[in-house]
């Protein structure tokens, strides 16, 4: 296949994205021009980038161009394999469904923000996020690592009038400097080796690394792209940054954003450095189990929307890091079958993660756009006036639950094979975590289901509890199609995962040298022990279909007694308390408040309550009831380390006195110390 296409196809992506941001700013006087030109040009260029991706992945080889900067070890060096094209394409499916989504919801932007400055924001967005994919050289990397930081800073405090926006945009851009610092450390132990800023000349020069300077390679990449996933403890921006951003963009920045730091850790330990430390793959395995478990801990004790949506973020990048770990310790053991298992799985929890994350942040947008607040206690019957929304909210709630026939149950699936294979295929202490971790997956995916039960029961079931509520109405139908586009994809990938796996092949031949979808595919189903030679198979497609042979029965004899004895309408059912309202419902609060016990020694839970009375002592008019957890990594770790930082920042102040005589005298004490050193050497 000729390589002309998908370069042509490429670039025409990336300078539509460029003349959109270009044409946003100037188009900043006119909103409704502006929106238009915001969303569509963004559709363009997902389409064009979308279609390059797709060429690039059915390519099979990596194809590399680069055009000279003049500047010593920078040059604008591009390669597009099938890892890149791979996140390219999440990147357009996701660009996609928000494109359309957007178009609907900036409307109630104009006249109030500015959807130019947006729109320069989004396309910035994007255009960085293309070539963080295809970037082939560190500095070209770092650049656009940058600039995707700064873009997400932009978005993060959109609502600068807001204090809580203005304080996540300066905790997420204080996190992004600190990433950006250790792999700026990272790519310079690997341009000293190597002599060369190019990622092909890196694969060579770390083999010969020693093994010091290979594990404080690994350490500083590991710290710089988690940083970025958000993993724990390094996640307290993420709950943060996210739910305070525009929604259609609060989908984007935990949808693919965060996989930044997936591609980064994939590219770099599987490919650029070519053998990473034996105890790497532990180390990544056990930051995912603890990511995960805790994840879905703090998610199940939020009662914001976007908050909760948030920490399942840190959980699900916690099961992509489960798979990832096993795949580096199985290729350091040498079954590379198991590690093509695990990286698989790895990346299909990529993408759907992407897919039912970025669909769930739509639907809280939709809902946050039609109640104006993210509150789950002052919503309620939402499910009446937007039953659109409420069926794509279930889809996405069952689908990150990892619940069959749909997307997540599969690639969680195969984190759970790649997991129990490990027992049979390492010793030692290895061997035992494998379980281990297979049994904390099976806990976060229980304690995922119970989450997303009181997300959606608490937000669309019931009576409403607030005015907001009361008066709800559906979304618009732009944004309805954005998400409509999403849960078609859930169910899609979850019911044709055998016509998708073999997509795999090319990324596990270009990483690992094994193509091994063909283990996982046997007579129309995916295998279920990919370890064992006759390991049966289970088809989604017969799921869902005895799904709906289970319910269909019960459909038709509801319709059928509904024609034959009519409807009637009678008082819901109300435990023998007359009169029932919104204060008689199950909160949120009440729902987790078992959890919350059982788990104590983390949450450490607080709680006050306040009785006001009129006259009598007995009688009360009013009680308050106020609940909250310890924020453990925020007063444990954060606190201490920023007063010491503020400590010893207020003792160097006294070195600048503000005297030039002082500032004379340091520069020469500096040129002494230099000259020395350079007769040394």
């Amino acid at each position: 296949m000729s390589t002309m296409p998908v370069v042509a196809t490429f670039v025409l992506g990336v300078a539509t994205y460029s003349t959109g941001a270009c044409a946003s700013l100037a188009s900043w006087r006119k909103p409704a021009l502006g929106r238009y030109i915001c969303c569509g040009m963004a559709l363009a260029g997902a389409v064009l980038e979308g279609f390059a991706a797709v060429l690039g992945i059915l390519q099979g080889t990596a194809i590399r161009w680069s055009v000279p900067s003049g500047i010593p070890l920078f040059a604008y060096s591009f390669s597009y394999d099938a890892l890149g094209g791979f996140f390219n394409l999440i990147l357009a499916i996701l660009t996609i469904a928000v494109s359309i989504y957007s178009l609907g919801y900036l409307k109630e932007f104009e006249g109030r923000r500015n959807i130019g400055f947006f729109g320069f924001l989004f396309h910035l967005l994007l255009l960085s996020l293309t070539i963080v994919f295809t970037a082939d050289n560190a500095f070209l990397f770092l650049i656009a690592w940058e600039v995707m930081a700064l873009a997400s800073y932009g978005l993060v405090a959109f609502y600068h009038e807001q204090r809580e926006s203005r304080q996540a945009g300066l905790l997420y851009l204080i996190m992004a400097h600190a990433d950006v610092g250790c792999l700026l450390l990272g790519f310079a132990l690997l341009i000293q080796g190597s002599g060369s800023a190019e990622f092909a000349s890196f694969h060579a020069a770390a083999a010969h690394l020693s093994s010091t300077r290979q594990s404080a390679a690994f350490i500083l990449f590991f710290l710089g792209f988690g940083i970025k996933a958000g993993v724990i403890p390094f996640h307290i921006w993420l709950p943060a940054a996210h739910p305070v951003a525009p929604s259609n963009m609060s989908a984007l920045l935990s949808g693919i954003v965060i996989k930044t730091g997936i591609y980064g850790m994939t590219r770099i330990f599987l490919d650029s450095l070519g053998g990473v430390p034996s105890w790497a793959g532990l180390a990544v395995l056990i930051v995912g189990v603890v990511s995960a478990v805790l994840g879905v801990l703090y998610a199940l004790m939020e009662h914001d929307l976007k908050r909760l949506l948030a920490y399942h973020s840190i959980e699900n990048i916690g099961i992509i890091l489960m798979g990832l770990g096993a795949a580096l310790i199985f290729r350091v053991a040498g079954h590379p079958a198991l590690a093509g298992i695990a990286l698989i799985a790895a990346m299909f929890h990529t993408l759907n993660h992407a897919i039912f994350k970025c669909l769930l942040f739509l639907g809280a947008g939709s809902v946050l756009h039609s109640t104006g607040t993210r509150n789950m206690e002052e919503m309620g019957g939402l499910i009446r006036p937007m039953p659109v929304t409420a069926f794509c909210f279930l889809i996405g709630a069952v689908a990150i639950s990892g619940l069959p026939p749909l997307n997540g149950f599969v690639s969680e699936w195969l984190t759970y094979q790649s997991l129990l294979a490990g027992f049979g295929a390492t010793g030692g202490l290895t061997r035992i975590l494998f379980p281990l971790a297979g049994s904390m997956l099976a806990l976060t995916g229980a304690l995922a289901a119970a989450c997303f039960v009181k997300a959606f029961a608490i937000t669309f079931l019931a009576l409403p509890r607030g005015a907001e509520a009361s008066h709800a109405h559906e979304a618009p139908r732009s944004m309805l199609v954005g998400m409509g586009s999403l849960t078609t994809l859930c169910v899609a990938l979850g019911l044709g995962v055998t016509w998708f796996l073999p997509v795999f092949n090319a990324m596990t031949e270009q990483l690992l040298g094994q193509r091994v979808v063909a283990n996982l595919i046997s007579g129309g189903g995916f295998v279920l022990s990919a370890g064992t030679p006759h390991g049966g198979t289970v088809s989604t497609a017969i799921i869902a279909v005895g799904l709906l042979v289970l319910t269909l029965p019960a459909a038709l004899l509801a319709s059928r007694a509904t024609r034959q004895f009519g409807r009637k309408r009678g008082p819901v059912w109300d435990c023998g308390l007359p009169g029932l309202s919104e204060e008689n419902e199950y909160t949120a609060t009440a729902f987790s408040k078992a959890l919350r016990m059982i788990f104590s020694v983390l949450y450490k839970p607080r709680r006050e309550i306040q009785a006001v009375f009129d006259i009598s002592p007995y009688f009360p008019r009013e009680i308050r009831f106020e609940s909250e957890i310890e924020p453990t990594f925020e007063k444990r770790l954060y606190a201490p380390l920023q007063e010491f930082i503020f400590r010893v920042s207020s003792r160097m102040r006294t070195i600048q006195a503000g005297s030039v005589h002082a500032y004379l005298a340091y520069i020469f004490v500096t040129l002494v110390l230099l000259l020395l050193f350079g007769v040394r050497k």
